[in-house]
C-alpha cells in the first residue's frame, strides 16, 4: 500500500492564502450586488443555513479522533459563536444578531483571514473549513450592511461589548480550569499574529482591548451622524 501523503504547510501570504484573499473579494462584491437589486428572504435563509452547516461541519471535525483535544476543540472561541449568530441574523435580521455578526465579523473574522493561525493548507478539510467558515460569516456582515442596509448604532455597540466582556470573562476563567487558551485570553497563539506587537500576556489584553473597543465605535460612528444616508 503507498504511504498516505503528508498536508503541506500553510504559509501565511503563501499562494493558498492570496488565492483565499481575492476568493474573499470578489465574494464580497457578489453579496452586495445580490442584495441591492434583489434582496430575497429565501436568499438570505439560504446563506443562514449555509453559514450554519459549515460550523457543524468545522465542529464536527474537530471533535472527531484523532483530532479532539479538550484545549483547542471546544466550540469556545468568539468565531465559533460569530457563525451561529450570523446565521440567525441572516434568517431573522433581528438588531441584536445583526449588531454581533456586524462587529465580530468585520473585525474579529477578518482578522482571521489576514493572520490565520492555521497549520494545513490546501486541499486538506481542515484547510477548506476554517476558510469557509470564516469567510461567510464575513460575508453575511457585509451582505447584512452593505446588501440589506442594516445600520448599527450605539445601542447595538453596548450590547456587542457587555456580550464579549462576559465572553472573555468566562473563556478566561474556562481557560484556567482546563489549561487552554480559548479567544487567546491566557498566552499568546503559538504562531505569528498581531499580538506580537502589543507586548507580553497579561498585558497585550489591555491594549488589545482598547483598540478593539476604539474600532467598533469608529465603525458606529459613520453610521449615526445626523443626516447620514450613505448606502
Amino acid at each position: 500500500m503507498a504511504p498516505l501523503p503528508i498536508a503541506r504547510e500553510f504559509t501565511a501570504f503563501g499562494l493558498s492564502h492570496w488565492v483565499v484573499l481575492g476568493l474573499f473579494a470578489v465574494g464580497a462584491a457578489a453579496v452586495v450586488a445580490l442584495g441591492r437589486t434583489c434582496p430575497s428572504r429565501r436568499f438570505s435563509r439560504v446563506f443562514a443555513a449555509i453559514v450554519l452547516l459549515l460550523q457543524v461541519g468545522i465542529h464536527a471535525y474537530l471533535m472527531l479522533p484523532p483530532r479532539w483535544n479538550v484545549q483547542h476543540s471546544l466550540p469556545l472561541q468568539l468565531s465559533d459563536l460569530a457563525g451561529p449568530v450570523a446565521a440567525y441574523a441572516l434568517w431573522s435580521q433581528r438588531r441584536w444578531a445583526f449588531a454581533l455578526t456586524y462587529y465580530w465579523g468585520l473585525t474579529l473574522s477578518v482578522q482571521a483571514l489576514v493572520t490565520p493561525v492555521l497549520r494545513v493548507d490546501f486541499p486538506d478539510l481542515g484547510f477548506l473549513l476554517f476558510w469557509a467558515t470564516h469567510l461567510f460569516v464575513v460575508w453575511a456582515a457585509i451582505y447584512l450592511t452593505w446588501g440589506l442596509g442594516l445600520r448599527p448604532d450605539w445601542r447595538g455597540y453596548r450590547l456587542a461589548v457587555l456580550i464579549t466582556v462576559a465572553w472573555a470573562a468566562a473563556v478566561f476563567a474556562l481557560n484556567a480550569v482546563l489549561g487552554s487558551n480559548y479567544g487567546y485570553l491566557n498566552r499568546k497563539p503559538s504562531t505569528a499574529s498581531v499580538l506580537d506587537l502589543l507586548g507580553d500576556w497579561p498585558w497585550y489584553l489591555v491594549p488589545e482591548s482598547a483598540f478593539v473597543l476604539a474600532v467598533w465605535a469608529l465603525m458606529t460612528w459613520p453610521w449615526t451622524r445626523r443626516g447620514d444616508r450613505t448606502a
